[in-house]
């Protein structure tokens, strides 16, 4: 059975821009010989279900079929605004077909580029970042590029994929996620983990039966996104913070991050639309302020 894999928001692969979250369909290199087939859910741009952490999209053996390595350069990362009952949703679709969506310098500085623009509009909510190339989502590295560049550019230009994709660093995440046991038998065997075994070790919180179109990877990361809309901005904003910050510390730490999170809450306007929608038995008309 082919099968798409959705992992959690805030995983090991994640984008940020600003207050958004990010969602994600993807197939991704996590760290050395760990690759998640399928597709991503990612998180905040305020929390990339990528999707964050990275959720992986296609499953199932991609179809064999030529590309064209004369595609134009701006085509590689498409941004789509969704409107409507999806308003406040935005896609970022890597299409880099001919390099399997490989990490490039090009496509790198389109991301940084794209985010950058999204962290400043108070519109968005969530960010989806899928492959639009079939059977795919990211191959990692572009190595044919990385083969050409001297050993003073290699440094500088990882340092720039970990300011876009800032949750990257396998040796110190994986542990955290699933235990220093199993992260070292990963990495020291290199390892290739399908979407089903990825879920039994927590990587990744959701598999999927693919469906027809190929594409049901995406369909759980736009319906998760759905369920964060209605969300008060300011509040998730705050509480993926208090999350992110509180897990690399002792609890008596993180909850005092968390009650200083929560303190950021209460002179705001959504607070108080929270308990008046209680009062009122409505649906909370949340603002971000």
């Amino acid at each position: 059975m082919a099968a798409a894999v959705a992992a959690a928001p805030g995983a090991l692969g994640s984008l940020h821009a600003g207050g958004a979250r990010l969602v994600a369909a993807c197939s991704a290199w996590l760290c050395p010989g760990l690759r998640l087939p399928g597709s991503l859910a990612g998180r905040r741009a305020g929390p990339a279900i990528w999707a964050q952490g990275w959720v992986p999209a296609a499953g199932g053996p991609a179809p064999k079929r030529g590309y064209s390595s004369e595609m134009k350069t701006e085509d590689e990362l498409r941004v789509r605004h969704l409107e409507e009952e999806n308003r406040g949703i935005v896609v970022l679709g890597i299409n880099r077909a001919y390099g399997k969506n490989s990490l490039s310098k090009n496509l790198i500085k389109m991301l940084s580029k794209a985010v950058d623009a999204l962290k400043s509009d108070k519109k968005v909510r969530t960010i989806i970042i899928r492959s639009e190339v079939p059977g795919i989502f990211c191959a990692g590295a572009d190595l044919k590029e990385r083969a050409k560049m001297s050993s003073s550019e290699v440094g500088p230009f990882v340092s720039k994929i970990r300011a876009v994709i800032n949750d990257i660093g396998g040796t110190q995440r994986l542990p955290r996620a699933i235990g220093m046991s199993l992260a070292k038998e990963l990495i020291f065997s290199a390892r290739v983990l399908d979407g089903k075994e990825a879920k039994a070790v927590g990587l990744i919180s959701h598999v999927l039966e693919q469906n027809q179109e190929g594409d049901a990877a995406y369909r759980k990361a736009l319906d998760l996104a759905r369920e964060f809309l209605p969300q008060g901005p300011v509040a998730m904003r705050v509480a993926k913070l208090a999350i992110n910050q509180g897990m690399e510390v002792d609890l008596v730490t993180g909850l005092a991050i968390e009650e200083a999170c929560y303190a950021q809450t209460i002179p705001t306007k959504d607070r108080l639309e929270g308990l008046l929608a209680f009062k009122e038995k409505r649906p909370p008309r949340y603002k971000g302020e």
